[in-house]
């Protein structure tokens, strides 16, 4: 794969580059991400925050996490996609929120694994191998 490989949310006021492959690609299937997603779970990359650079304003938002810590965002503050998840206390990763289209080689953002399946739909099934009933 080249990189970098661009993106944005839907309006297109925020986009972004990355500039490196991600150290890991994750589908969750809690319930927060179904939500998030409008789907049966979310695409996550977790990727250097040296490795990316982005353009255009971006809103943050944050909730409670089952953890007792709060869920860090960040999003379009036009459209409403939501962009990447962040730690404020660890600064030196971000939890890219993947819209992964238009892209030559989309096999890079394969999950390899599968989070929180014990909240996923049930008619969803998950490749064997790949599963965690919560998040390691």
């Amino acid at each position: 794969m080249l990189y970098p490989i661009e993106g944005s949310c839907q309006c297109g006021q925020v986009t972004y580059k990355l500039n490196a492959a991600a150290k890991m690609v994750v589908a969750c299937h809690c319930t927060e991400c179904q939500k998030l997603s409008t789907s049966p779970f979310s695409i996550t990359a977790i990727v250097a925050s040296t490795d990316i650079e982005f353009s255009g304003d971006l809103k943050e938002w944050s909730r409670p996490a089952d953890s007792g810590n709060r869920s860090h965002a960040k999003f379009c503050p036009n459209c409403g996609n939501r962009i990447y998840h962040f730690n404020p206390d660890d600064s030196s990763i971000i939890k890219l929120k993947l819209k992964p289209v238009n892209i030559a080689d989309d096999s890079i953002f394969e999950p390899t694994a599968h989070f929180w399946a014990c909240e996923k739909q049930s008619w969803y099934q998950i490749p064997a191998g790949v599963i965690f009933d919560k998040q390691p």
